[in-house]
Parts: structure tokens; sequence; C-alpha cells
């Protein structure tokens, strides 16, 4: 045997193109497009591989905005089955945060199969059409109560889209032979293009009818 050093060979890594940053590794959110300029400092496109931040930014006042948008997503999919007198995430989809975002998963899985299109920029264009600009309050003068027109924040427009599209998915899963997968990807496409067959899009469009009376 040789007093010689054996050489091993050296083994290439293959270089992948940092898997890391692609939300559940396959899709990229940094070439997403916001058109919506007030919407664009509170949509969050931080790159993520699972949306799950742990709850970092919980009981910050505004903080929020900081929380990856497809996060936001899941934890309005988890409140959209409580009951109205609910102000907690009590219900069926309580605590089952996992099985939210895998169901979210397989939902772009399908709609990228479809359209070929990037599904957080499917998403992000959804809220966009779903955001109401304007809705009413109520006024009191005289001893009387008015209903008039406000300019609803930027903050309160995505959570307003995004509780429409999750109640939307939810409303049309209930006694239907599609799976909520479909009538997530269902929802999310009309609202990507403005039908109003999209619940969330019809909710809007209402909200807005209402608030331009009350000018």
């Amino acid at each position: 045997m040789s007093d010689e050093e054996t050489i091993e060979p050296v083994v290439e890594i293959p270089h992948y193109d940092q898997p890391e940053l692609l939300l559940f590794g396959k899709w990229d959110s940094t070439d997403v497009q916001i058109n919506d300029i007030g919407l664009a400092r509170y949509i969050s496109l931080k790159p993520v591989l699972i949306p799950h931040t742990s709850g970092r930014h919980a009981h910050k006042g505004f903080h929020k905005s900081n929380i990856p948008i497809v996060e936001r997503f899941v934890n309005k999919m988890l409140n959209a089955g409580r009951r109205k007198d609910k102000k907690t995430r009590t219900g069926r989809g309580a605590g089952k945060k996992l099985r939210a975002i895998s169901t979210l998963r397989r939902a772009f899985d399908i709609i990228n199969f479809r359209t070929g299109l990037n599904p957080v920029q499917v998403l992000v264009t959804a809220i966009e059409n779903a955001a109401p600009a304007e809705e009413t309050t109520r006024i009191s003068y005289g001893g009387m109560a008015y209903p008039r027109s406000v300019d609803v924040s930027p903050q309160r427009r995505i959570d307003l889209a995004l509780k429409y599209l999750s109640v939307g998915a939810v409303r049309s899963a209930h006694k239907n032979a599609k799976s909520f997968e479909e009538c997530l990807v269902d929802e999310l496409l009309l609202a990507y293009k403005s039908d109003s067959g999209s619940f969330a899009v019809a909710r809007k469009e209402e909200r807005e009818r209402v608030a331009r009376s009350a000018r």
C-alpha cells in the first residue's frame, strides 16, 4: 500500500436559485407588481419559505403591515367560519394554521396549473380589486344619526379584501361538490379578473354603492 495520501474526488454541489427565498420553494414574491399605489406600503412581499411568523408582530400597533400578505390571508382563512358574535378565532378552523397553509399551497398549485401565472400575483391583484375605497359611517347631529360617506384607510381596505375573499370561498364551499381548494381558486381568479361573480368584488361594489348614495 502506498504511503501517499489518497486524494478524494471533489464533488460539485449543484447551485439552486436560492430556494429559501421562494414561497413554498416555488413562487417568487419579489417579482409581484402592486398597481394600487395607496396599498403598496401595506402589502408586504417579503420572501419567505413558509408563511408563518409565529406571532412575532402580535400586540404591536400597525406591525401587521410587516407580515407577508400570504400569511395575512392564511390568518383570515382561520377566522372565516366564525360566528358574527365571536371576536376571537373560535370554530372549526381555530388553531389549524398548518392545515390552512397546506390548503393554500394546493390552491396555488391549481392556479398555476390553470393559468400559468404566479399565484402570489393573482392574490395581490385580487386584493386590489376587492378592496373598497369608500364606506359609510354614522354621524349624530341634533339627536339624529345620519349615514355619511368616508374614505377607507389603506390598512382597512386590505383587511376587508382579505376577509371578503376568505368568507366568499367558505360560503361557496358550503354544500358544494367541489373541494374547498377549488372554491378558493375560483374566488381568487374571479376577483383577479374583477368579475362581479366573486363574492369579494360584489361586496366591495355594494359597499361603495351605499357610500355614493350617502355623500
